[in-house]
């Protein structure tokens, strides 16, 4: 509204002195006196520092939406895109997988996906049926949903670490019909299969053991080994919009939630991360992260698939062999976590970390607080920071290496890219609207809520949801920008300074990202609840000084004081991943709820693990010793002074 006021006093001093008959070089000099003096050149300060910035990421938009919109013409789909590709250069080395020093050729990889294809389809899968894939990643992973795209299949990317109840409700849930498991994870499968139904179709591949797999499993290796590798003749009839595979992301529901991934967002994600950062396809790109993950299956992998570039895959990030193999396969790119580049920081200096060729790091939660260090440290050119959930339509990344930003929207046209931070109540991240019941948007230096407007018709603006469509229902609002509009709700507070770079806040309250991974506060209290014999817990995210994320805590009503932590513990190994069980506990002889019986969790996060702010008792998880040791003063200064392991 200052800037409308400061134009239109500009504007009428000009209509003035021309009524007044002064000469136009007068009256444009005046103007524009009145302009700066009105505030204006502030304006002119921000077009002067973003004029290249917010030029280059037009040409990004552009040229992405421009590919995006020929290949719906053409009616292509992400196989036929590979298909593309593999035509140009069929014995260039596709993926190698640091494992073994396995090099697979994109013929190879192609040949291997024809064979995933028509195997699956003399099997009787059909277009829309769903399968789960539940592996490591190694090179076989891409090559099964890859394979089963090419006949309209769609596999659900499940997470590794899912136990029990969390497994099972991921491969349900999406309507998976047959499961493709690894056979380092035999055992997961074992423990569940009874839950899953009698009529779950199961492959295992790689190692395999009769006697530790379900009897009913089939050995998939063998039977693709045997299946054509020429191209499917029963080509997918989908096209860009139509879905490619699932991916599971936590949110407020408790369980994970099933994204849908469309084609055209798989190419979105892959094509902004190439055109923004400059890719080439003679690069190569290290990827030590999980292929169930957007990061790791669609910004790394995806730039293999689309744009000829050599992936690196490795199982595990390994912090003490990530520079050797870097070096090794003279890598270009890197991909990480926050976690990642502090875990980096942490190991002893090598020769490795110098010798490599990487001026490219790409990823997501890199802290401001070690941005510099590990771009001096490492020789790394450029830092790619991005922010973007696998299902929103409101992605921003930083393109010019400004410290601490997650990205940016342009001051000077911010009508290009319909984003907005606006405002929103943190507590129960409800939205405010003003008196025509719009939502208010944020100036600069103010948080608030990352919305991005939807519009179907536009691939880079649409959003497709999830399998579940109450789940996908709570993250649209109507009449955010205008009436009658609808909006993505990112569920992420952040704040946009001057220029408009943006800074990550923090997530919503329900949700807390630890170890690389989202954890849902609700899930856990279900399964500790569960545990406890439906005991009130309430679990949350806590800082620690100098560590990415936030740390799980549980605080427990324990009023007779019987609990044991570590026979809790003991159960909490079956039952959660290990990002997701609490590092500190907290026993306290009630938690306190609201009138409609909702856990209260303000006070307590206020409280965090700080032993001078409690009498109730506190537990900490060593995990050099594999269970809870009471947190006293002095364990909680070691803590902060990071000379305890988390």
């Amino acid at each position: 509204m200052h800037m409308i006021g400061v134009c239109t006093a500009s504007l009428g001093s000009l209509g003035l002195m021309r009524f007044f008959g002064v000469p136009w070089s007068w009256s444009l000099a005046a103007t524009l006196g009145v302009y700066i003096g009105s505030g204006g050149w502030r304006f002119l300060r921000i077009i002067f520092k973003t004029a290249l910035r917010d030029l280059f990421g037009l040409s990004v938009l552009i040229r992405v939406k421009y590919e995006l919109r020929k290949h719906q013409r053409a009616k292509n789909t992400i196989p036929k895109i590979f298909h593309d590709v593999v035509r140009r250069h069929p014995d260039k080395v596709a993926l190698i997988y640091e494992s073994n020093d396995e090099k697979w050729t994109f013929r190879q990889l192609d040949e291997y996906s024809n064979a995933v294809a028509n195997f699956f389809y003399q099997q009787g899968f059909r277009l829309g049926d769903v399968i789960a894939i539940f592996m490591e990643s190694r090179p076989e992973y891409v090559g099964l949903w890859l394979g089963m795209a090419k006949v309209g299949i769609e596999a659900a990317l499940i997470n590794f670490n899912l136990r029990l109840d969390s497994l099972v409700y991921c491969v349900t849930t999406s309507g998976a019909k047959a499961v493709i498991f690894g056979g380092e994870l035999a055992a997961a499968i074992s423990e569940v299969n009874g839950m899953l139904g009698k009529n779950m179709v199961k492959f295992c591949s790689g190692d395999f053991n009769p006697d530790s797999v379900p009897v009913e499993t089939k050995y998939l290796d063998p039977l693709l080994s045997t299946a054509s590798k020429s191209p499917p003749d029963q080509i997918e009839a989908k096209g860009l919009d139509d879905r490619l595979f699932y991916i599971y992301t936590s949110g407020t529901t408790g369980m994970p939630k099933a994204a849908i991934v469309v084609h055209s967002r798989y190419y979105r994600i892959a094509a902004f991360g190439y055109c923004a950062y400059r890719m080439h396809p003679e690069d190569i790109l290290y990827n030590c992260l999980p292929l169930y993950h957007s990061a790791g299956n669609i910004m790394g992998v995806g730039q293999c698939l689309i744009h000829g570039i050599t992936v690196v895959i490795r199982k595990k990030f390994s912090a003490s062999r990530f520079w050797d193999d870097c070096t090794k396969y003279k890598c270009t790119i890197i991909q990480y976590i926050g976690e990642i580049c502090r875990y980096l920081l942490n190991q002893p200096v090598r020769e490795a970390e110098v010798q490599h060729h990487v001026r490219l790091a790409l990823g997501n939660g890199l802290r401001p607080t070690i941005w510099e260090d590990f771009t001096r440290r490492f020789r790394i050119k450029q830092i790619g920071e991005f922010y973007g959930a696998t299902e929103c339509n409101c992605s921003i990344a930083n393109l010019d290496g400004k410290v601490g930003a997650c990205g940016f929207n342009s001051r000077i046209l911010p009508n290009v890219y319909p984003i907005r931070l606006v405002k929103v109540n943190e507590d129960t991240m409800e939205l405010i609207r003003d008196s025509s019941g719009l939502c208010i948007p944020c100036c600069p230096g103010e948080p608030g809520l990352l919305v991005g407007r939807i519009n179907q018709q536009d691939p880079l603006r649409r959003f497709d949801g999830y399998v579940n469509e109450s789940a996908t229902n709570k993250k649209i609002a109507c009449n955010v920008f205008q009436k009658g509009d609808r909006a993505y709700l990112s569920g992420d507070v952040l704040v946009m300074d001057e220029l408009g770079y943006m800074y990550f806040k923090d997530r919503s309250g329900d949700t807390f990202r630890w170890r690389g991974e989202n954890v849902s506060t609700t899930e856990v209290e279900g399964i500790l609840s569960h545990i406890l014999s439906q005991t009130d817990v309430a679990v949350y995210g806590v800082e620690v000084p100098g560590v990415e994320g936030k740390a799980g805590m549980a605080a427990i009503a324990d009023p007779k004081a019987k609990l044991s932590p570590n026979a809790l513990y003991q159960e909490l190994q079956k039952e959660l991943p290990p990002y997701a069980r609490p590092i500190f506990l907290r026993l306290l002889p009630q938690v306190d709820t609201t009138g409609t019986f909702k856990i209260q969790k303000t006070r307590l996060q206020r409280e965090g693990f700080d032993p001078h702010q409690t009498s109730d008792r506190l537990y900490f998880l060593d995990l050099k010793l594999g269970k809870y040791v009471p947190l006293n003063e002095c364990l909680f200064e070691r803590i902060r002074a990071r000379k305890v392991t988390l």
